[in-house]
């Protein structure tokens, strides 16, 4: 679990938080892991991970001020692919505000093409939460 603040500019004109930045959640709790456990380095690394694909299921609203509560796991682990699933939790309620899964294809920074087999330190991060069969 990651917990993420809210911040004002998060609430749309309805007075919760905007579709929008519910993926910008998905973002910080993916690449938190990432630099952190997976010594992912997005500034200089020769790898990056790319978006193939990402949904998100609204059950829930969420708002300014609040901390969210971000959980992350894996459900798939390919050779250079990972495809996470995401609940995000408000301080009120137990039951997820919203879930979602993206897709990350870990390619070469340069060429933007395959880059084989995805790093091992980043694979073993990964490898820690996958959910199993």
């Amino acid at each position: 679990m990651l917990d993420v603040p809210t911040r004002w500019k998060d609430n749309d004109v309805y007075g919760h938080v905007n579709n929008v930045e519910y993926y910008s959640y998905f973002d910080t709790v993916i690449n938190t892991w990432l630099i952190r456990e997976g010594g992912l380095d997005i500034h200089a690394g020769d790898v990056i991970g790319l978006c193939a694909e990402s949904h998100c299921t609204f059950h829930g609203p969420l708002a300014f001020p609040e901390t969210v509560s971000a959980g992350l796991r894996v459900g798939h682990l390919g050779r250079s692919s990972v495809k996470y699933e995401i609940g995000l939790f408000s301080e009120t309620s137990e039951e997820p505000a919203a879930e979602g899964w993206f897709v990350h294809v870990f390619v070469d920074r340069a060429t933007r093409r395959s880059a084989g087999a995805m790093p091992a330190q980043l694979r073993e991060a990964l490898e820690r939460l996958v959910v199993p069969g």
